[in-house]
């Protein structure tokens, strides 16, 4: 685990708990950071080593390496249709404040758009910095990852949809910053995730045979991630 977060460009930080990672970016009035980890680091504490500016919370869906440190913080934002999985299966506390496709947060100086990339899960969302032409936090997007595709919240003709969606806006970034594996990735990653979960819906890749956390799964390797699938 990091304690000390690793400034990645101007006013922007990142913290790594145990593959998962926080971000947290600064404005002129305003910091945000965009979700807790798994492991109930001290995301407040974390955070003031780099700013003293009030705390906003976003979360960039409810799995639970994404919320574990949520109990800190009174409200937070996330989209709602991650409300079933955070109140009644992750036994979420706080007010959640609902973002939704196109809102837009300001930190004073500095504004942040919601992007909503479904499929992972219902309302899994990811985070335009315009300025800095990237985006941060979130699944759906990896390098040399395991994007988990299995379980009754997940659906891959949505998750296509919503990258099929997100690349229509390609001219809006460069790159990305995801939770998990690689720390930054090319924007053209997205087109082959896209082709691979393609395939995988039609029957073109075969896979092998795992346990995750219990479930029993498929792993099927796309060259550029693997995505872990529910048994066929």
């Amino acid at each position: 685990m990091q304690n000390q977060p690793m400034k990645l460009y101007e006013n922007t930080w990142v913290l790594d708990d145990n593959g998962v990672r926080i971000f947290i970016l600064a404005g002129n009035e305003k910091a945000l950071i965009i979700d807790t980890g798994m492991s109930g680091l001290p995301v407040r504490d974390a955070a003031r080593q780099v700013t003293d500016l009030p705390l906003m919370l976003l979360n960039t869906h409810a799995d639970r390496d994404h919320v574990g440190g949520n109990e800190a913080f009174d409200e937070f934002y996330m989209h709602p249709s991650e409300a079933i999985v955070y109140f009644n299966m992750q036994n979420g506390k706080g007010r959640m404040l609902p973002v939704f496709d196109g809102d837009e947060i300001d930190l004073g100086g500095r504004t942040v758009e919601v992007i909503h990339v479904p499929g992972h899960t219902p309302g899994s969302i990811t985070v335009l910095d315009r300025e800095e032409r990237c985006l941060i936090g979130g699944d759906p997007i990896q390098e040399d990852g395991d994007i988990y595709m299995f379980g009754p919240h997940r659906n891959m003709e949505a998750y296509i949809a919503g990258l099929e969606r997100l690349w229509r806006r390609e001219e809006d970034f460069d790159y990305i910053y995801p939770s998990h594996a690689v720390l930054k990735v090319s924007k053209n990653v997205i087109p082959k995730l896209i082709a691979g979960a393609e395939d995988i819906l039609a029957g073109k890749c075969s896979g092998i045979e795992k346990e995750v956390h219990g479930n029993k799964i498929l792993s099927v390797d796309i060259g550029v991630d693997r995505f872990l699938c529910d048994l066929r």
